[in-house]
């Protein structure tokens, strides 16, 4: 498979489309995918801002394939999830993009945590996640060996595979099929004209029949350019989270993946162990607050995104009440000893020269105005064009059945066919 250029310098987008979708991670290439499986006519092209493809949060991940075990029965994140992973795995062998299936181990540490590990064992019966058992202390040395726990959950079909590298083949996909993709292409302004979406960017300006907006990061603002930025609907609140990755001679300490018992008051899973499809072992993420939305570092603060956040009631809601919890996190972020300890009860044999500081990702949380984060996917629409409100995991494990739902609901609505 020869790669997607991922050099500026592609040209202006095609003046007409049928479909434009704001966004090249995996969500928006996996949707324009799935536009052009329907219809193979489809005009239609993708704008994004950055010189490459999947540059933010489907670049800045775990890479794990989830099987749907967290996600209440019903839910968007339950269906998709389990159909998502479902046909991630039939497109990773027929493009033959790596993908392993090393399972994943959910960790009860004490005796007070086993009624949430029921409760998962519940969930992940509810969604047909296969092959899920709960084991005893001696079947967690089985699966592995240096994790110390009371009991936990099993799931053997849990996998990994680059992410990034799966949105390039969605990429190179969309233009063998006949799609375009902008790169280097912001969008300035969504407005109507004569009743058809017009969507302004840097590179030129589109004319289109329907507008998709998958813009992560960035859904939220890209809204407000449709006229749907209604204050009752969520904030997008960036969470920073840092890995720290394990040093060659300790990466025997894991197997695949081991996780903790999660905190059912948030949609994070906790500090994990997570082995990548190259080899190494990433260590985290925790969770705080990015100072930018696109802020890979401590250090990175872009003033207007942290005023956003700031003068926000729903983050100041969120930060009142879990005050204590937020400055554990800050303290484990600036103190390599604490997070060493939080990993050290997965695994007690981790030592802090065991570790290295790693890469980080930022998350885009979607936050309502009451202070509660918002844990579901959130699809919306409007006149003629559709918004991808809030998208954080599972959604690359999700990704074409995300892209599948707004491709149906695109057609459908819109009378694309």
């Amino acid at each position: 498979m020869t790669a997607v250029p991922l050099a500026p310098g592609l040209g202006a987008p095609p003046a007409v489309s049928d479909v434009v979708v704001i966004g090249a991670g995996i969500v928006g290439l996996a949707t324009a995918l799935r536009l052009l499986e329907r219809l193979p006519d489809l005009r239609v092209t993708v704008v994004e801002k950055e010189h490459e493809v999947a540059v933010h949060q489907s670049g800045h991940n775990s890479g794990v394939v989830h099987a749907g075990i967290y996600y209440p029965a019903g839910s968007l994140k339950a269906q998709l999830c389990r159909d998502g992973k479902a046909l991630l795995e039939r497109f990773a062998a027929r493009y033959d993009v790596p993908i392993s299936t090393c399972g994943k181990l959910i960790v009860a540490l004490d005796e007070g945590q086993l009624p949430a590990l029921e409760g998962l064992q519940a969930r992940a019966i509810a969604n047909a996640v296969p092959g899920v058992e709960v084991v005893g202390p001696e079947r967690i040395r089985d699966i592995e060996p240096h994790v110390h726990g009371v009991r936990a959950l099993w799931s053997p079909t849990t996998a990994i595979i680059d992410f990034r590298r799966v949105a390039i083949a969605f990429a190179e996909e969309v233009r063998r099929r006949g799609g375009s993709i902008a790169l280097d292409a912001r969008v300035t302004a969504i407005r109507t004209n004569r009743g058809r979406p017009f969507v302004v960017t840097t590179a030129g300006d589109l004319e289109a029949s329907v507008v998709i907006a998958c813009a992560g990061l960035q859904s939220d603002r890209v809204a407000r350019l449709t006229g749907r930025g209604d204050p009752d609907v969520p904030e997008i609140v960036p969470f920073r989270g840092d890995y720290y990755t394990l040093v060659p001679s300790a990466r025997h300490l894991v197997r695949g993946l081991i996780y903790p018992v999660p905190d059912s008051r948030f949609p994070f899973l906790g500090v994990h162990f997570t082995r990548r499809i190259d080899g190494e072992v990433w260590a985290g993420p925790n969770a705080v607050l990015a100072f930018a939305r696109e802020g890979y570092r401590r250090r990175d603060i872009n003033l207007r995104d942290l005023a956003t956040v700031l003068a926000y009631p729903g983050f100041l809601r969120l930060a009142r009440r879990f005050l204590g919890t937020g400055l554990a996190e800050m303290w484990r972020d600036i103190s390599k000893p604490a997070f060493v300890a939080e990993l050290r009860r997965l695994v007690p044999e981790l030592t802090s020269d065991d570790v290295v500081f790693g890469p980080s990702g930022v998350r885009a949380q979607a936050l309502n105005r009451d202070g509660t984060l918002v844990d579901d996917f959130v699809l919306d629409h409007g006149d003629r064009i559709l918004h991808v409100r809030n998208a954080p995991s599972p959604a690359a494990t999700s990704s074409l059945a995300i892209g599948g739902r707004l491709a149906e609901t695109a057609i459908e609505r819109f009378g694309l066919a």
